[in-house]
C-alpha cells in the first residue's frame, strides 16, 4: 500500500487533472473511445478549455448544468470544461425513465441539459429530449462545436500554458460541489447526490494508494459503465486519469460481443463491470479477446463463483469491491493477495467506520463510514439549493457487514432482511444459495407482506423449470432451514436498473403484481 495524505486531495478536479498533465507529460495518451482516437492529457485540457469557455456563456456561475450523454470522449471533456470554469455537471441517468429524469432535473434545479443530437438519434431519446426541454434549455453539442472559431482555439491554446491562472478566476474550491449524481432507483425515488470536487479526487487517489504497485501508470482501463453511474465515474474514469493512467469509453455495456474484440484491440489490463455484464462477456470473448486483462474491479453486485471460474479460463483475476454513491463511490476494494471470494478487500485509507447493531441480526452489524471520499449531503427537494449534509460526516451504508482480519464482506442491505415467523432472514443470503443450486441463471429474491408469518419470501428465477422441492432439498443440504425456502416461485427475467445492478424495487412490484397467481 502507499502513503495516502489526504491534504493532497484538497483539489479541484480540474486542478487535479492539470496536475496529472504535468507529472505524466501533455503527450501521454488519457483517454480513447470507440472512434479509436486517442486524446492525451495536453489536448484534454485544451479541448476542456475551449468548451468550457463556451459552455460558460451559456450558463450562470455555479449552475448545476445538466449532461445528457453516452461514455465518449465528449463526456469527459464536458466533465473537466464544465469544472474549469465554476458550474457543476449534474449527470442523467438516460435509462431511468422520464418520470426519474424530471424528478432528478426538479430536485438539480436544472435550467441547462447539455447533450448530443447523434446521440439522442441513435439512442432514440427524442421524446425524452423534448419532454425535459419543457421550461429548459437544449444545448447542442454539435451547435456549440460550430461555433468555435479559430481565435478560440488559439485563446484555448494560450490559456493552456496558463490554466491554473484561468481556473483560479472561477474561484472553485475543493469543498465546492464537483458533481451531482442521483441515486438509482432501485429503492425508490432518486436523491440527488453532491459530491465535493475534494471527494472525487480523494476516491480516485485513495484507490490508487490502496494498490499501490498493482496499478502502474501504463495500465489502461476499459470502462463500458456508465458515467452517469458513480462507479463509471470515479473508478473507470477518474482513477485511472487523475493517476496517470489511460481510461478506453465504451457507450453501453450491453454490447457483449463487441466489447471483448475492443478490448483486445486497445490491449486494456485493467476492466471494470458488474457480476451480470462480465458474465456476458467472458461467454462472448474469442479465445484471445481478454488475454491483457490482468484483474477486473467488479463492483455494484455480488461477484458469483461461476463468473470467477469464467474468467480464470482467460487468465483474469476478479476483485471485487464494493462503495456507495455518496462515498464517491468507492469504500473497500480487494487485493490480488487479499482477494478472498464473499470478501470485498479491505477498507481504503483514510476511511473511519462503525457497525451499529441490528435487532434480531447476530452476525455483523450496520455500516457508517467517514472520510474525505464522503459526500457533502443530499439535495434537499424541498428547499431548492440547500444541502442536507450526513450528520458528523457519518454516511449511513443501509448495508449488513462483517469485518474479520481487516476484510470486508457483505451481509446484505438492511432493508433486504425478511421478518418471517420472528426470525431475521438474510434476502442476499437465500440468493447465493439459489445460485449455488442453479448457477447459470439470474435469480432475485424479494419479500411481501404475509397476514400470518409477516412476510412471505418470494423468489424471481429466469431457470424455466425451477422446482421447490429441488430448492428445500439443496436448502437442507446446504444447511437452511425450511423457513428460509421461498414460499412460492415467480419465474421471469430478473429486472435490471442501467447500471447493471438488480431492480429491486421493481422486482418487489413484479411479484406483487403477480401475486394472486403465485
Amino acid at each position: 500500500m502507499a502513503d495516502f495524505d489526504i491534504a493532497q486531495t484538497r483539489k479541484t478536479l480540474f486542478g487535479a487533472l492539470l496536475d496529472a498533465r504535468d507529472r505524466f507529460g501533455r503527450n501521454k495518451v488519457a483517454l480513447e473511445d470507440l472512434e479509436r482516437q486517442p486524446v492525451t492529457f495536453g489536448r484534454l485540457v485544451l479541448g476542456a478549455l475551449v468548451l468550457g469557455r463556451k459552455l460558460a456563456g451559456l450558463t450562470r456561475e455555479r449552475e448545476h448544468v445538466a449532461v445528457l450523454l453516452p461514455n465518449v470522449q465528449g463526456i469527459a471533456v464536458t466533465l473537466f470544461g464544465l469544472n474549469a470554469f465554476g458550474r457543476v455537471p449534474a449527470f442523467l441517468n438516460f435509462t431511468a425513465g422520464i418520470k426519474n429524469l424530471k424528478a432528478a432535473c426538479e430536485i438539480a434545479g436544472i435550467d441547462t441539459i447539455v447533450t448530443s443530437r447523434r446521440f439522442v438519434e441513435q439512442g432514440k431519446l427524442d421524446d425524452i429530449v423534448s419532454s425535459l426541454g419543457d421550461g429548459r434549455r437544449i444545448v447542442w453539442l454539435e451547435d456549440v462545436r460550430a461555433t468555435i472559431t479559430s481565435f478560440d482555439k488559439l485563446r484555448g491554446l494560450v490559456e493552456s500554458w496558463f490554466a491554473r491562472r484561468v481556473h483560479a478566476g472561477a474561484g472553485v474550491a475543493p469543498d465546492d460541489a464537483g458533481v451531482i449524481l442521483f441515486t438509482s432507483g432501485s429503492e425508490g425515488r432518486p436523491k440527488g447526490v453532491v459530491l465535493a470536487n475534494a471527494n472525487l479526487v480523494a476516491n480516485a487517489y485513495q484507490v490508487k494508494a490502496l494498490a499501490g504497485d498493482v496499478l502502474t501508470s501504463d495500465d489502461v482501463f476499459f470502462n463500458p459503465l456508465p458515467i452517469f453511474h458513480s462507479f463509471g465515474l470515479t473508478a473507470g474514469l477518474l482513477t485511472a486519469v487523475l493517476n496517470g493512467m489511460k481510461s478506453v469509453l465504451y457507450p453501453s455495456p450491453l454490447h457483449y460481443r463487441q466489447i471483448p474484440k475492443l478490448v483486445a484491440g486497445t490491449r486494456a489490463t485493467i476492466m471494470l463491470a458488474t457480476d451480470t455484464f462480465l458474465q456476458g462477456y467472458a461467454r462472448a470473448a474469442g479465445e484471445n479477446d481478454l488475454a491483457s486483462v490482468r484483474y477486473v474491479i467488479a463492483g455494484a453486485e455480488r461477484v458469483k463463483d461461476e463468473t470467477r471460474k469464467l474468467w480464470s479460463k482467460h487468465g483474469t483475476i476478479i476483485l471485487e469491491g464494493y462503495g456507495a454513491t455518496e462515498c464517491s463511490p468507492v469504500i473497500a476494494v480487494s487485493l490480488p493477495d487479499r482477494n478472498r471470494p464473499g470478501s470485498v478487500g479491505p477498507f481504503l485509507p483514510g476511511i473511519e467506520w462503525r457497525l451499529e447493531p441490528v435487532e434480531g441480526i447476530h452476525e455483523g452489524g450496520r455500516l457508517y463510514v467517514r472520510g474525505p471520499n464522503v459526500m457533502k449531503g443530499y439535495l434537499d427537494p424541498d428547499r431548492p439549493g440547500e444541502i442536507d449534509p450526513p450528520v458528523e460526516g457519518w454516511h449511513d451504508t443501509g448495508d449488513i457487514v462483517t469485518v474479520d482480519d481487516g476484510l470486508v464482506s457483505i451481509r446484505g442491505r438492511a432493508k433486504r432482511f425478511a421478518k418471517v415467523g420472528g426470525e431475521m432472514i438474510s434476502l442476499a443470503a437465500i440468493e447465493a444459495m439459489t445460485q449455488s443450486l442453479w448457477p447459470d441463471h439470474g435469480h432475485v429474491v424479494v419479500a411481501l407482506p404475509d397476514p400470518r408469518k409477516g412476510e412471505q419470501i418470494v423468489l424471481i428465477t429466469e431457470k424455466s423449470d425451477a422446482d421447490r422441492d429441488a430448492l428445500l432439498a439443496h436448502a437442507r443440504q446446504q444447511g437452511f432451514p425450511e423457513l428460509w425456502v421461498p414460499k412460492a416461485i415467480l419465474i421471469a427475467a430478473v429486472p435490471v436498473l442501467g447500471s447493471g445492478k438488480t431492480d429491486y424495487a421493481g422486482a418487489v412490484e413484479m411479484a406483487r403484481r403477480l401475486q394472486p397467481m403465485l
